[in-house]
C-alpha cells in the first residue's frame, strides 16, 4: 500500500471517528431514545473501525514483521550452529592436544632419563679419568720424593762417612803418626827419577 493511500485511510478514519464522537455527544445531551439507538450504532461503527484498523495492521505489518523475525531467528540459528561447530572443532583439537600432551610428557620423561643416565655415565668416566690422573700425579710425586729422599740420604751418608773418617783420622793421626807419614812420603819421592 502506498504512502498516500495510508494517509488517506488515516484521515478518513479520523473523520468518521470525529463525526461519531460529536453525534454521540449531541445524543447524550438530548437524552432521547433515538439517541440511544444512535449511540448503539456509533459503538458498532467504532468497533468496526477499530477492528478494521487492527486487521489492516495485522495484514499489512505482521507479515513483514514476522518475516523479519523469522529471518533474524534463522540467521541466529545458523550463527549458533556455526559457533557450535567451531566450538566442537576446538574441543576435538584440545582433546587431541591433551592426548598428545600426555604422550609428549612421557617422551620427555624418557628422554630426560636417558640424558640423565648419559650425564651420570659421562661424570663417572670423567671422575675415573680424574682419579687416574690424580693417582698418576701422586705416584710421580711419591717417586720424585723417594728419589729426593734417597739422594738426601746418600748425601747424608756421605757426609756422615766423611765426618766419621775425619774423626777417625783425627784420632788415629797423632803427631808421631803424622811425622812418620810425611817422612815416608818424602822418602818415596826421593827414590823416584826426576
Amino acid at each position: 500500500m502506498s504512502r498516500e493511500r495510508r494517509l488517506l485511510l488515516v484521515v478518513g478514519v479520523s473523520m468518521m471517528l470525529l463525526c461519531a464522537v460529536s453525534t454521540l455527544h449531541a445524543a447524550e445531551e438530548s437524552g432521547n431514545p433515538s439517541s440511544e439507538h444512535a449511540q448503539e450504532l456509533f459503538k458498532w461503527i467504532n468497533f468496526a473501525i477499530v477492528t478494521a484498523a487492527i486487521i489492516w495492521l495485522g495484514l499489512e505489518k505482521a507479515p513483514r514483521f514476522f518475516a523479519g523475525r523469522s529471518e533474524a531467528i534463522s540467521a541466529e540459528i545458523k550463527k549458533a550452529t556455526a559457533l557450535k561447530a567451531e566450538a566442537e572443532r576446538r574441543l576435538q583439537e584440545a582433546e587431541i592436544k591433551l592426548a598428545n600432551l600426555e604422550k609428549e610428557m612421557a617422551e620427555l620423561r624418557a628422554m630426560a632419563q636417558r640424558e640423565t643416565a648419559a650425564e651420570v655415565e659421562r661424570m663417572r668416566a670423567l671422575t675415573r679419568t680424574d682419579e687416574q690422573k690424580i693417582a698418576a700425579a701422586a705416584e710421580a710425586e711419591i717417586e720424585a720424593a723417594e728419589r729426593a729422599a734417597r739422594l738426601e740420604l746418600k748425601a747424608l751418608a756421605a757426609n756422615l762417612a766423611v765426618d766419621g773418617a775425619e774423626s777417625l783420622l783425627a784420632r788415629q793421626l797423632t803427631p808421631a803418626a803424622q811425622e812418620s807419614l810425611i817422612s815416608g812420603f818424602v822418602k818415596s819421592l826421593e827414590g823416584r827419577p826426576h
